[in-house]
């Protein structure tokens, strides 16, 4: 599992003992853009706590350099160490670990997994209206330019499997806040991979801020038309690499 994190202090350590309590077992990269908040120093502890039982790693990067970097950062590290699934997952429990095992169990048909807000209606508690409506309309508008089969294209919970980021060209993704979990998505549609989505209900975070800003607004509403118009190049060069 790929936790990126910057200013968790609140959450991380419970965070953490939530997951590992769970009844499947995976272990955690905790991606730290160093945190001024010692988040960074909380998850280095953590490494060391009995409680960790080996099960936790730390990767720390000198700036906070933004979601989709931290992720790529993770997938690199989970590969090089044989991993061959990898959990996307946010430390601030609006993703509720307990919904761990449906995501392992729908691994078993997929390729990817997506934890889904919208599978079933409209799972989100704690919302305003404003950002409801927000996140709903974000995703209608990417289904309607990408083409995307997915009821909920910027989850940030989901599983893939190691084929899927070995096959995806990872160095040349230049999505980097919400819209990355789009851009993913779309390569993997785009690549023939089997996307699957599993219920989910979505908290707002129990402590901290919200990272959503209006540079993260606007890069969700231009790279979706980016990834449409760059859609042939992007076929062409997935076929290479798996020819490869």
């Amino acid at each position: 599992m790929v936790v990126p994190t910057y200013n968790e202090a609140d959450n991380i350590e419970k965070f953490v003992e939530a997951v590992l309590k769970q009844p499947v077992r995976v272990d955690l990269l905790i991606v730290d853009d160093n945190s001024p908040d010692g988040t960074g120093r909380l998850a280095d502890a953590l490494v060391l706590s009995p409680s960790g039982g080996g099960r936790v790693h730390v990767l720390h990067r000198t700036a906070k350099e933004g979601l989709g970097r931290a992720y790529l950062a993770g997938f690199a590290w989970a590969m090089e160490h044989g991993y061959e699934a990898v959990v996307e997952m946010d430390a601030d429990f609006s993703h509720d670990p307990l919904y761990l095992q449906s995501l392992l169990e729908a691994a078993g048909e997929a390729d990817v997994v997506i934890g889904s807000r919208y599978l079933n209606g409209i799972s989100v508690i704690n919302w305003p209206l404003h950002r409801i409506l927000l996140s709903w309309a974000a995703n209608r508008y990417v289904q309607t330019v990408t083409r995307l089969r997915v009821n909920d294209c910027t989850s940030g919970f989901r599983l893939y499997h190691r084929r899927v980021l070995e096959a995806l060209d990872l160095a040349s993704v230049r999505s980097n806040g919400y819209s990355f979990q789009v851009e993913m998505t779309f390569r993997a549609q785009l690549a023939g991979f089997r996307i699957a989505e599993v219920p989910i209900i979505f908290t707002e975070r129990r402590a901290g801020e919200s990272k959503l800003s209006k540079g993260v607004i606007w890069e969700s509403f231009v790279m979706p038309l980016k990834l449409r118009w760059r859609e042939g190049t992007l076929k062409k060069r997935m076929g290479r690499l798996e020819k490869t």
